[in-house]
């Protein structure tokens, strides 16, 4: 996993805090999935099966962490 935003979150919620406070929501083809932290890690395989780059957004008791910038275009 590369170190940045999303590495620092998961890093801090595996290590310092409970890490199923931390809701993953991905991009799985068209539609978006939501799980716990722990949930994601297991069905990602740790980052073989979905790549850190599907993340739209992390929340921790309903605080938007990170959300992924959309680009609209008219």
């Amino acid at each position: 996993m590369k170190k940045g935003i999303i590495g620092e979150i998961f890093s801090k919620a595996k290590f310092a805090d409970n890490p199923n406070k931390y809701k993953i929501f991905y991009r799985d083809f068209e539609r978006n999935v939501k799980m716990s932290l722990p949930e994601f890690i297991r069905e990602s395989n740790n980052f073989q099966t979905i790549p850190i780059s599907r993340i739209e957004r992390i929340e921790r008791n309903d605080t938007v962490l990170f959300e992924k910038k959309r680009l609209k275009i008219d």
